[in-house]
C-alpha cells in the first residue's frame, strides 16, 4: 500500500507523523542551513510548496531531528542546534487597508512573544518586532521565517495607492532585520513577486536571492526523476485504470503539468499541486489554475494593449526578473513570477532568456481567460464553440464555421471594442490557438504573413482577416503573395479563406473561400 498523498498538508511535522509521502528536498535545504549565517529570498508561484518549505526549516532549527529520520539531511554533517524561531505567515491573512496592517503585525509579534513567555515593551509594530528579536536572542541566535512576505501588497495590487501604503508599512517592519544582524542565525523569506522599496532587498546585508539560482532550481516542485521514483505505485494504478501503458501516461502528465523552469540550467519541474491532485483524482483537469484566476494580470495586459501573441515566445534579459515597483509594473515580470510564463531556454552568448507557457494546463486555461476578456461572457460555451468550428472545417461547412465565429463577437458592447485591427487579430489568434489545443490539430499563426493556418487531415485552411474592405480583396492578397505555395506538397486540398469585419463593430460582414487542389 503506497503512502497517502500529502494534498493540502503544509506542516512538515503533520506530514511525517501522519505517514504521508514526502519527496525528500533536504539535500537542497542543507545547502542553506549548513552555514552559521544565512539570509535568503525565494520567489515561486502559488501552490508550489513554499509553506511546506518554511515549516521544514522551522522543524530543522527547532532541532526536531527525529522527524528527519531516513531523510538525506539526517545522514549529513549538519549540527542540530536548537534556535528560537520567529515564523510569520501572511498567507493566513487578507489585508484590505493600510490601517489594518500595523495592528496585525503587532498581534503576530505579541503572540510569538507569549509563546516564549516574553513581555514586550509598548511601541510601534517595528519597535515591538525589534524587541522580540533582542529578547529571544538570550535563548540563542534567532531564526526568522516569513511566508508570503508580499501577500498584503499582492492582495491590493489593483489599487496602486493602497498597495504603496502597505508596502511602506512592510518596509519599516522588514528593515528591523538589517539593524539586528548580530542577533540573527538565519532569515528566509518567500513570496510571489520581488518588489523594490520594501526594505528587504534594499536594506538587508548579504541577502541571497535564490529564485534563479541553478543550485536551487528543484528545491520546490518535482522533477521527472522524483515523479518516477516516488509515485510509481500511483502511476501503475492510474495507467491500469486508464487502459494505457505507464510511458503513455507519463507523456500525457508531462504535457499537462511539467515544464516549469526556474534557472538557466533548464531543469523542468512539475507543479506539485496539480500533480498530486491528478494522481489522487486520476482525471486530467486544470487543478492549479482553478485555485486562482489571473484577473489583474489580464486586465493589465488588456489596458496596456499588450500583444498577446508575444507571450508564446519572447526573449528578455535578467532584468525582467529583478525587483520592480508598483508604479511601473512590468507584465513580463509578473507573468513569470506568478507562473503563467516560465523559462524555456537561455542563450549564454546573448544572455537572453526565452519565455513561454510552461505546459498545456496553463496555456489552455490562460488563453481561455484572455479570450473571455476580449469576448465577455463566452467562457462557459467556449469549448463547445471551438469544437463546432473544428467539425465545420472538417466538413468544409464554412457557413456553419463563420456562424460560430460570429458568435464570439455577438453581444460585445461597442464601446469596449478597440477599433483597430489589433483587437480582431488578438481574438483570432486566441480562437485559433485554442482550437489547436482542444483538438490537437496543427494551428499556426504568423504576424508577417497568413493570419492563421489550420492543418487537418481533410485539408489545409489559410485565413486572411481584414478590418473593412471586402473578402475578394483579402483573397486577391493571398493569391498575389503565394500563401498556398508552402502547402503544395501536402497532398490534400488547400482552402484560401478571406473574411472582413465591419468598422462599426458589427462583426463579420463578408467572407469568401477558394479551394486550390
Amino acid at each position: 500500500m503506497p503512502k497517502p498523498l500529502p494534498i493540502g498538508i503544509q506542516s512538515f511535522a503533520d506530514l511525517i507523523t501522519g505517514g504521508f509521502l514526502y519527496v525528500d528536498k533536504t539535500r537542497w535545504i542543507y545547502e542553506m542551513v549548513r552555514y552559521s549565517k544565512g539570509v535568503y529570498f525565494l520567489s515561486r508561484p502559488r501552490r508550489f510548496g513554499k509553506s511546506l518549505l518554511i515549516s521544514t526549516l522551522e522543524a530543522i532549527f527547532k532541532g526536531k531531528r527525529h522527524l528527519f529520520n531516513g531523510l538525506w539531511i539526517d545522514g549529513s554533517d549538519y549540527v542540530w542546534n536548537i534556535h528560537p524561531v520567529i515564523r510569520i505567515d501572511f498567507s493566513q491573512f487578507r489585508v484590505t487597508s493600510p490601517d489594518e496592517l500595523p495592528e496585525l503585525l503587532i498581534r503576530q509579534v505579541r503572540l510569538i512573544a507569549e509563546q516564549h513567555q516574553l513581555t514586550l515593551r509598548d511601541g510601534f509594530y517595528f519597535e515591538q518586532f525589534s524587541d522580540l528579536i533582542i529578547q529571544l536572542s538570550s535563548q540563542g541566535k534567532v531564526v526568522v521565517l516569513v511566508d508570503e512576505y508580499d501577500k498584503p501588497i499582492m492582495d491590493n495590487i489593483d489599487h496602486a495607492e493602497t498597495a504603496m501604503q502597505i508596502r511602506d508599512i512592510l518596509k519599516g517592519f522588514y528593515e528591523v532585520l538589517k539593524g539586528l544582524d548580530e542577533y540573527l542565525r538565519f532569515v528566509f523569506l518567500t513570496g510571489v513577486s520581488k518588489f523594490s522599496k520594501v526594505g528587504v532587498f534594499s536594506g538587508l546585508n548579504h541577502l541571497k536571492d535564490i529564485t534563479l539560482d541553478m543550485r536551487f532550481g528543484a528545491l520546490l516542485g518535482m522533477t521527472q526523476e522524483e515523479v518516477a521514483s516516488c509515485f510509481s505505485d500511483y502511476l501503475t494504478s492510474f495507467s491500469h485504470n486508464a487502459g494505457i501503458s505507464v510511458p503513455e501516461l507519463i507523456a500525457s502528465i508531462r504535457h499537462w503539468y511539467d515544464g516549469f523552469c526556474f534557472s538557466k540550467a533548464g531543469v523542468h519541474i512539475y507543479n506539485p499541486f496539480s500533480l498530486l491532485m491528478l494522481l489522487d483524482m486520476q482525471d486530467f483537469r486544470n487543478y492549479w489554475f482553478e485555485t486562482g484566476t489571473p484577473t489583474f494580470l489580464i486586465r493589465l495586459l488588456k489596458s496596456r494593449q499588450y500583444d498577446i501573441r508575444n507571450l508564446e515566445d519572447m526573449q528578455v534579459d535578467e532584468l525582467a526578473f529583478s525587483s520592480y515597483e508598483l508604479d511601473d509594473l512590468k507584465p513580463e515580470a509578473l507573468l513569470v513570477q506568478t507562473g503563467y510564463l516560465t523559462i524555456t531556454g537561455y542563450n549564454p552568448e546573448s544572455r537572453l532568456f526565452r519565455l513561454s507557457y510552461p505546459n498545456f494546463e496553463v496555456k489552455n486555461a490562460f488563453m481561455r481567460y484572455l479570450l473571455d476578456a476580449f469576448c465577455p461572457g463566452k467562457m462557459a460555451r467556449t469549448a463547445g464553440h471551438l469544437w463546432d468550428m473544428i467539425q465545420s472545417l472538417r466538413a468544409r461547412d464554412m457557413d456553419r464555421f463563420f456562424k460560430v465565429l460570429q458568435g464570439f463577437f455577438a453581444g460585445i458592447p461597442y464601446d469596449i471594442q478597440i477599433r483597430q485591427e489589433r483587437y480582431y487579430q488578438t481574438v483570432f489568434y486566441l480562437i485559433f490557438k485554442l482550437m489547436g489545443l482542444q483538438a490537437g490539430v496543427e494551428v499556426r499563426t504568423s504576424r508577417g504573413r497568413i493570419d492563421a493556418v489550420v492543418e487537418l487531415d481533410e485539408g489545409v485552411f489559410l485565413f486572411e482577416f481584414k478590418l473593412g474592405g471586402n473578402a475578394e480583396t483579402a483573397l486577391a492578397q493571398m493569391r498575389d503573395r503565394g500563401y498556398a505555395e508552402p502547402y503544395a506538397g501536402a497532398n490534400k486540398p488547400v482552402h484560401l479563406i478571406g473574411a472582413v469585419f465591419g468598422t462599426d463593430g458589427e462583426g463579420i460582414v463578408d467572407w469568401k473561400t477558394e479551394e486550390i487542389s
